[in-house]
């Protein structure tokens, strides 16, 4: 909730910040400007690059602000790091008491992860040296990484235990029964229902590396992974195997799709004959469709190329049809007029026409292919970005993860502008009557 109210206050304090700083640029020109109905005229809306700019921004600030990260940026409370000491008062049946102290050091949860000078990974600190004291209480001592929860065993270096019927009344000098917590500013200490005292560090409100890692982490895996690879294969091997995947299924996909669609635009025995079948197999999702090509097709790249290519055939056979049914049918008359003949209404009139649907059935497409290449890739793939992610998770190596989600994205978005740009070149009639 908090991270959706900074997000919301950004969104609306950035507009109302910049529409008066900039009031220039905000102000509507050219032909929209003329416009007496601009609400819900999809036309007149564009794209403000200022609030594009801002909004990528945005995000980063509060990926640095919920991590651990080392950017020199605001960031919210973080975790306690550091030595806390707090006493307990051990009882014993004759009413004996006797006060010893418990040091704990906090230490980074991803130590191990991160590398020393010597570029070895780095290793759990001791635990503080400490007298043991006076008394039948004897002093402790003991390491904890931040975002974990420790239980003492206060009784290991104790004179007496519990067996001897030694219990613990008072932390930090308050009385506390079994079960019940106090809080302190280093954390929370208590009791076990059997009495055990514990201690939880403080969280604050960032999240540790293994559900968030900083912006910084990310980078540096993702170099890392350029360098060393990952499964026997390097960044770029996992990427260019996803998306010759992802190209080959779209490509047989957009082949057999688009002759399909145009056949069930134009005759009622193919729109008869197809139509079943598309519509039986359009809402069936990709994903279980995994099981029946593995029986048929093994554990090759056949099977995930096959399974790419159902999964864009489906949206470019309906964008096909819709295209060819969304033709003005006065177009077809004033041709017909003119004397043109099929082949001339259909290369000169349907097929111009209809490119702007198939194009937005191109840019889905691809969309869901990269959806499901993930999927495609958990058919016992030796090498792609899916697979990449699948084997991070299992060792919750979370940077790996990202990295290959916002690769994914990155790659997804370009091939997004570039079929855009396509479009514009290719069908530059689109929107007009």
């Amino acid at each position: 909730m908090l991270v959706l109210a900074l997000y919301v206050g950004a969104f609306f304090g950035s507009y109302l910040i910049l529409s008066r700083l900039l009031q220039r640029y905000f102000a509507r020109e050219g032909f929209n400007k003329l416009k007496t109905v601009t609400f819900g005229d999809e036309s007149a809306v564009k794209a403000n690059r200022i609030a594009s700019f801002l909004s990528v921004i945005t995000v980063f600030f509060l990926w640095v602000a919920f991590t651990n990260s080392a950017i020199p940026l605001p960031k919210l409370p973080g975790p306690f790091d550091g030595d806390v000491t707090f006493t307990y008062t051990a009882t014993l049946p004759d009413g004996a008491t006797d006060d010893a102290e418990v040091t704990i050091r906090v230490f980074r949860e991803d130590i191990q992860q991160t590398l020393d000078e010597d570029g070895n990974p780095g290793r759990e600190p001791p635990a503080p040296e400490v007298e043991p004291g006076d008394g039948f209480a004897k002093n402790d001592s003991l390491t904890v990484a931040r975002y974990g929860f420790k239980v003492i065993p206060v009784w290991n270096n104790d004179d007496v235990s519990k067996s001897d019927g030694s219990k613990i009344t008072h932390l930090n000098g308050q009385p506390v029964e079994p079960g019940q917590k106090i809080t302190i500013a280093e954390g929370t200490i208590g009791l076990t229902d059997k009495g055990t005292p514990t201690f939880e560090p403080k969280t604050g409100l960032r999240m540790a590396r293994l559900y968030l890692p900083a912006p910084e982490v990310v980078l540096e895996r993702f170099i890392r992974l350029n360098q060393e690879g990952y499964q026997g294969f390097t960044l770029w091997e996992h990427t260019r195997y996803s998306l010759q995947r992802v190209l080959l299924g779209f490509l047989f996909g957009a082949l057999i799709g688009i002759p399909i669609g145009y056949a069930m635009g134009l005759t009622n025995w193919s729109r008869g004959w197809f139509d079943p079948i598309v519509e039986f197999m359009r809402p069936v999702p990709p994903l279980a469709l995994i099981p029946l090509m593995i029986i048929w097709f093994g554990i090759g790249e056949l099977s995930k190329v096959i399974l790419l290519f159902l999964a864009a055939l489906w949206i470019m056979i309906i964008a096909a049809r819709s295209g060819v049914s969304g033709v003005a049918i006065s177009k077809v008359h004033a041709a017909y007029s003119l004397g043109a003949s099929k082949w001339q209404i259909l290369s000169r009139v349907i097929v111009p026409n209809s490119l702007p649907e198939i194009f937005t059935g191109a840019r889905v497409a691809m969309g869901v292919c990269w959806g499901t290449v993930v999927a495609a890739e958990l058919v016992a793939a030796e090498v792609g970005l899916g697979k990449m992610i699948v084997v991070a998770s299992k060792f919750q190596l979370t940077d790996i993860v990202l990295v290959g989600i916002i690769l994914i994205g990155i790659i997804g978005f370009l091939i997004d502008v570039g079929v855009r740009a396509l479009e514009n070149w290719l069908v530059p009639w689109k929107g007009r009557v």
